[in-house]
């Protein structure tokens, strides 16, 4: 049987390192609690400025999983 129902859900990750790493984090705190997750989408990315310096990154991520 093929086919299947999936759901999505929209978190944001932060990181003071870099996107990437918002990225992963976002997906790897998911993953505690989420089973299935299949696909990522980046939504929109941002960050927070401290005295002229970028402080942190933060990403929407878009996570698609299938439902059991």
């Amino acid at each position: 049987m093929s086919g299947g129902i999936y759901k999505y859900i929209e978190i944001v990750g932060t990181s003071s390192k870099s996107i990437e790493d918002a990225i992963e984090a976002a997906v790897a705190e998911a993953s505690k609690s989420v089973r299935h997750i299949q696909w990522l989408e980046v939504k929109d990315t941002r960050g927070r400025i401290e005295n002229g310096k970028v402080a942190e990154y933060q990403v929407t991520v878009r996570l698609g999983f299938k439902i059991d």
